[in-house]
């Protein structure tokens, strides 16, 4: 079976940045969903970028993650949470110059009846001595179909401009 994806949508953030980036009125007509996130962050601060779908703010939302910063390895994991707030991570305002994290989201099944899984693999781009690599694994309790996604930066802060998202619907095809 050839996967075909289809880019629905890309939103690339303006001067002066941008507290979220948002996707709405997302169709129902794919098997699954994937997001390309290039992120940095406009001020000094926490690098994990978080996701919210359908609006849904209440703690729905658990995550498993392992990652690396060239140095040492750690895994963490959350439950009853407000987004899946490590889904993806961005670099910092002090990061060095025009460096940007990159993400891929991946979201299988999502008009399905049941919980949203997610899949994640990113980096955050330095060339210091610190870049973290990540993989992550996520659930939203859910069960409508996903028809909105908000990408946040956990503990608050804006993504830089230029930081940009790109949103694909993924068919299955014979």
């Amino acid at each position: 079976m050839a996967n075909t994806y289809v880019a629905i949508a890309t939103t690339t953030v303006g001067s002066g940045g941008a507290a979220n980036i948002e996707f709405t009125s997302i169709p129902g007509t794919y098997t699954d969903l994937a997001v390309l996130l290039t992120g940095r962050r406009a001020d000094n601060g926490g690098i994990d970028v978080g996701v919210q779908f359908n609006s849904d703010t209440a703690g729905n939302y658990s995550w498993r993650m392992l990652y690396g910063d060239g140095a040492s390895v750690a895994s963490q994991n959350l439950t009853g949470q407000s987004s899946i707030n490590r889904v993806g991570r961005i670099c910092n305002s002090t990061d060095t110059a025009n460096t940007f994290g990159s993400n891929f989201i991946y979201i299988p099944n999502y008009t399905s009846s049941t919980a949203k899984s997610t899949s994640t693999d990113g980096v955050s781009e330095n060339n210091a001595t610190t870049a973290y690599a990540q993989i992550v694994a996520g659930l939203w309790s859910g069960t409508s179909a996903i028809t909105s996604m908000k990408f946040i930066i956990d503990g608050g802060g804006n993504f830089a401009q230029y930081s940009t998202a790109t949103l694909y619907g993924i068919k299955n095809t014979v």
